[in-house]
């Protein structure tokens, strides 16, 4: 069981590995690349385009607050010249009038003068805010996506980088429980156990020889040879063999004792009828 489950880790662990190889293939990560130099050329392009608009903007600031005092001092030249020639009675020259009336309509020409130049400074001004704004704006769009793709590329790669490492665990676990599973399924081999050789000193106990050997044909009869000799009534001799146990003829001997001790009682139970 243990092996068919590493095997079935190992599986999805390929499966994985596969679908994070397409996902970070040479040719997506290429493309990502691309993506991210265009982002990353435009970042740097805006963002010293505002750099460049914010270091005259104190200088263009400076330039509408003195169109807007020069307005000001022409206004209240204007001003100043109205309330005089409000003040003449019937009594003023005529000329002294004329002057008055040319120095309130200078005035306004001046004021006038003023205030386009105040209303060009500002509108510069405001442009040239404009164009900040815009490159600042420009800076944060592709500063997004420059990260958004960073991020993703760099996530495709650790998730590849991830994939490959659990595979190459889920292997390794495989081969393990494989080993595992083949040492318990193959069966143990024993050693055999060592046979204590016998010392020089010790020799096998001799075999005691019988009293005749067959040669001399002298010794015991066998036990055997005797009762069958004592059941028949009569000596037989049967051929020593110089063993203990009775010979074939031997047995043969009794066998034919015995059916002649059989049959002689037959023969006497029929004469006595």
């Amino acid at each position: 069981a243990a092996k068919e489950k590493a095997y079935a880790a190992m599986q999805e662990a390929l499966k994985n590995l596969e679908a994070a190889k397409d996902a970070a293939s040479p040719e997506k990560i290429a493309e990502i690349d691309t993506k991210i130099a265009i982002f990353q050329e435009n970042y740097d392009t805006n963002l010293a385009q505002a750099a460049i608009y914010k270091e005259s903007l104190p200088t263009m600031q400076a330039n509408v607050d003195a169109a807007q005092a020069e307005c000001d001092k022409a206004h209240n030249r204007t001003r100043a010249l109205e309330a005089e020639l409000n003040k003449i009675d019937y009594t003023t020259p005529a000329e002294t009038i004329r002057q008055l009336q040319e120095a309130i309509t200078e005035a306004i020409m001046q004021e006038d003068f003023c205030e386009d130049k105040l209303e060009h400074c500002r509108m510069r001004l405001e442009s040239h805010k404009s164009l900040i704004n815009f490159f600042e704006s420009e800076v944060e769009f592709n500063k997004t996506h420059l990260d958004g793709e960073t991020a993703k590329r760099d996530a495709l790669l650790d998730d590849l980088k991830r994939a490959q490492i659990a595979y190459d665990d889920a292997c390794k676990a495989y081969e393990e429980a494989k080993a595992a599973a083949d040492k318990a399924a193959s069966p143990e081999i024993t050693q055999p156990t060592e046979t204590t050789k016998p010392s020089s000193s010790a020799q096998p106990a001799e075999t005691a020889q019988p009293a005749s050997s067959p040669a001399t044909g002298k010794g015991a009869t066998p036990s055997s040879t005797k009762q069958a000799n004592a059941s028949s009534g009569k000596p037989g001799k049967l051929a020593n063999t110089g063993d203990t146990a009775p010979s074939a003829i031997a047995l043969a001997a009794v066998a034919a004792a015995g059916l002649g001790i059989t049959a002689t009682a037959t023969r006497r139970i029929k004469n006595s009828k």
